[in-house]
């Protein structure tokens, strides 16, 4: 009866890591984009710099990203820290740019 107590207690911890990592990625990936996007117009190279370097600043890593104009996408990947990082990786993708006249701004992914 303990065993599946502690394993029950051991699970919700693994998917509670996973959920919070997940989270944390998506906020990464939003704030590296905008960082991206204020610099887009130096071009794909300075605007991946400034998104790779708020990522890391985040503690994700920036597995991919590209500039359309002036819309900055990205692609980060976070790990939960220390021993549970193997249970916890987070995946998120952003953009950000200007919005266009007439152009709803609606939130949500």
């Amino acid at each position: 009866m303990i065993a599946v107590v502690v394993a029950a207690a051991w699970a919700g911890v693994v998917l509670g890591l996973v959920v919070v990592e997940r989270h944390r990625a998506e906020a990464s990936a939003d704030l590296a984009a905008l960082a991206g996007a204020v610099r887009a117009v130096e071009g794909e190279r300075g605007a991946c710099s400034a998104a790779g370097w708020v990522a890391g600043r985040m503690g994700v890593e920036l597995t991919g990203c590209r500039v359309e104009g002036a819309v900055v996408a990205v692609d980060v990947l976070g790990r939960a820290p220390g021993v549970l990082g193997g249970f916890g990786r987070g995946r998120a993708a952003a953009r950000a740019g200007p919005v266009e006249a007439g152009q709803a701004v609606v939130g949500g992914r």
